[in-house]
Order: structure tokens, then sequence, then C-alpha cells
């Protein structure tokens, strides 16, 4: 869509072997109720994932907290609160 906005845009691979994908964007699409669209990843290179926060079904599902296999629906507290708590979990990951 020409009116979406991006935020923020990343891919960082660790030494570690595990990557770090985030998008963050601002969206008018009737599918993200929240005005928002993204996807916080926090895996392995070979595809594992530790932890991510997504809305890519908002507008029938809600936001999702996903831990290895395990998805829960959380509220939603601000796309820069959101933020912060998947640093603060990657952080935890590597304390």
């Amino acid at each position: 869509m020409a009116d979406d906005e991006t935020l923020v845009q990343y891919t960082d691979e660790n030494e570690d072997g595990t990557i770090e994908r985030v998008f963050i964007r601002r969206t008018t699409d009737d599918s993200y109720p929240s005005g928002w669209r993204y996807s916080l990843h926090y895996g392995t290179t070979e595809g594992k994932t530790i932890v991510r926060y997504d809305n890519a079904h908002e507008d029938t599902k809600g936001h999702e907290r996903h831990v290895d296999e395990k998805t829960e629906i959380i509220d939603f507290p601000g796309v820069m609160e959101l933020y912060q708590r998947f640093l603060r979990e990657i952080e935890e990951f590597h304390s």
C-alpha cells in the first residue's frame, strides 16, 4: 500500500547461531485495526522460533506471542512498548 510507512526493519544474524528479524510498519489496511503491521522474531538460523510477536491475523486472532511451539493471544500495549518488551526478552536469553 502506498500509505504504509516502515518504522523499523532489520535482520541481524549473530555468531551464536541466532537471528533477529524485525519489521514494524504503520498501515491503514483494515486487516490491522491497531494501525500497525509487525513481526518481531528471534530464533535460530535453522528456523526454530525462540520468541516471536506478530499480528499477521490481527483482524481474526489478535496479537500473538509465540514461544517455541506455543502461541498465546496477548494484549497490545502499543508498538513501541511491545518492541521494548521483545528486546528485553532477547537480552534475558543472553544472560
